[in-house]
């Protein structure tokens, strides 16, 4: 394929539209499923290979090989499209998924783990630059209907599907069934996205900023994991550790400012906009996300759930809010003044958190599900607000680049707040049956009330985003 091809300038009918959208919902529903089904699991594999303080690394391993690829991923899309971009990206996955289901220990997993996340670092990054490429931002919403169903499925089949698997056959299933339905994406890609509209414009890629953003995430998230369970926080190896990724993301900031096309382009951020929607689109992420992983570890080892009820327990979190991100993404653009929709659901999902945290220790399962319900509700008008805001913001030659820097910024923060949920979590005095596990009721306190202060931060870049009219083109 030809980098410099001239772009497709012929408008899509609605079937080729459909089609298109087809040929990309089933990665999407991978990189989704990905996202929630480990959780329910990870009791499970902490007791058969006796290292649960390692646990919180199955999680950021993946987030952190997804955070280095994804900006590279987009670059990639610019320069020879999605559809190549998205054949890569499935095969990494299933290779990754490969070496998971055989690990015979934990060293190993995690390291399928990395490779794991180099392929689905361009999964639903990647579904989400085609939703731009055949939607104006005005005209988005009633296709975004069809990702928020993808979402909703995935999301809800994933704490459940987690938990049945680990309960009833083995953990390794979870990884074996990305094998097929890789497959079957593969199968798509290839004869779905043919009619994809072409925008690909030159772009160099910054391994050296991948390289220094991935050493400098792998030394403070080893330090977080570390610390206070095999060091002291104030032992010579963590401060040597914490030192050493200030020092090497000094040098990625440096090489921000350097690189001839860096790994971020810092053009984004030059926009209020842009800045505020990726802020928002962060930290509002990265409190669901630490969420969906610690929630089932929190019913089964402080309420006495086991890892199926667990998972099953945690649906209505992710229904909630797959269900109202679409109904977000199709009222929004009718809406003159389109923020108030997210304002008034972050406010509520904090609201709720803050209730969860006040009755962790005495919560009936009723009350348990209403709150994760109103989390949920809440957050879900969070992400069609920062992708319609972006793509506003930005050309269509850039936008690969442009969603991919918003995935970045969203699994580094991501990364961040699993870690520092994990190492809050297990700080504090044990009691009970949770001793043994090492977790507390008062960690979970904690970490419900990290979550909301999380969800403070995305209420307010919500606010201080400018709402400009929606383009009702592809300027």
């Amino acid at each position: 394929m030809d980098a410099h091809a001239p772009p497709t300038t012929k408008a899509l009918t609605h079937r080729e539209t459909m089609l298109i959208v087809l040929g990309v919902l089933l990665p999407v529903f991978m990189g989704s499923l990905d996202g929630t089904i480990l959780a329910s699991a990870l009791p499970s594999i902490g007791r058969e290979f006796g290292e649960v303080h390692n646990l919180p690394w199955l999680i950021t391993a993946y987030l952190i090989a997804t955070t280095t690829v994804t900006t590279l991923y987009g670059k990639i899309s610019d320069i020879h499209g999605r559809r190549t971009t998205l054949l890569i990206s499935i095969s990494l996955y299933m290779l990754g998924s490969l070496v998971c289901a055989l690990a015979p220990n934990m060293v190993v997993l995690i390291l399928g783990r990395v490779l794991h996340g180099l392929g689905g670092g361009g999964l639903t990054s990647t579904g989400m630059v085609v939703l731009g490429d055949i939607a104006a931002p005005k005209d988005r919403g009633k296709y975004y209907g069809y990702f928020s169903a993808t979402y909703t499925t995935a999301g809800a089949c994933g704490p459940v599907l987690g938990g049945f698997v680990s309960e009833y056959f083995h953990w390794s299933v979870i990884f074996w069934i990305n094998i097929p339905m890789g497959i079957v994406a593969l199968a798509l890609a290839l004869t779905l996205l043919k009619r994809l509209p072409r925008h690909e414009r030159p772009h160099r890629l910054d391994f050296l900023g991948a390289f220094l953003i991935m050493t400098a995430s792998v030394s403070f998230m080893l330090a977080l994991s570390m610390g206070g369970v095999q060091y002291a926080w104030t032992s010579p190896p963590i401060l040597t550790l914490f030192l050493f990724s200030i020092v090497v993301a000094a040098g990625f900031v440096w090489r921000l400012l350097k690189a001839p096309e860096p790994l971020i382009p810092l053009a984004f951020f030059s926009s209020p906009v842009t800045r505020m929607a990726m802020a928002g689109n962060a930290f509002g992420w990265g409190a669901i996300v630490g969420l969906h992983i610690f929630l089932p570890i929190y019913l089964q080892n402080i309420v006495g759930m086991s890892p199926f009820a667990a998972g099953v327990s945690v649906v209505v979190l992710a229904i909630a809010l797959n269900i109202s991100a679409g109904l977000t993404g199709t009222v929004l653009p009718r809406l003159a003044n389109y923020k108030v929709i997210t304002i008034v659901g972050l406010s509520v999902a904090i609201a709720a958190l803050m209730v969860l945290a006040w009755r962790a220790q005495t919560v009936s399962l009723i009350e348990f599900e209403v709150l994760l319900l109103l989390i949920g509700a809440g957050f879900g008008t969070m992400p069609p607000l920062a992708a319609t805001v972006l793509q506003n913001s930005v050309s269509i030659s850039t936008f690969g680049t442009a969603v991919a820097t918003m995935q970045f910024s969203r699994n580094l923060y991501c990364t961040i707040m699993v870690a520092a949920f994990g190492a809050i979590v297990l700080t504090g005095p044990l009691e009970g049956g949770a001793a043994a596990l090492g977790y507390s009721a008062e960690g979970f306190v904690r970490i419900f009330y990290a979550a909301a202060a999380s969800f403070a931060v995305a209420l307010v870049a919500v606010i201080m985003v400018e709402a400009k009219p929606l383009q009702t083109t592809h300027a």
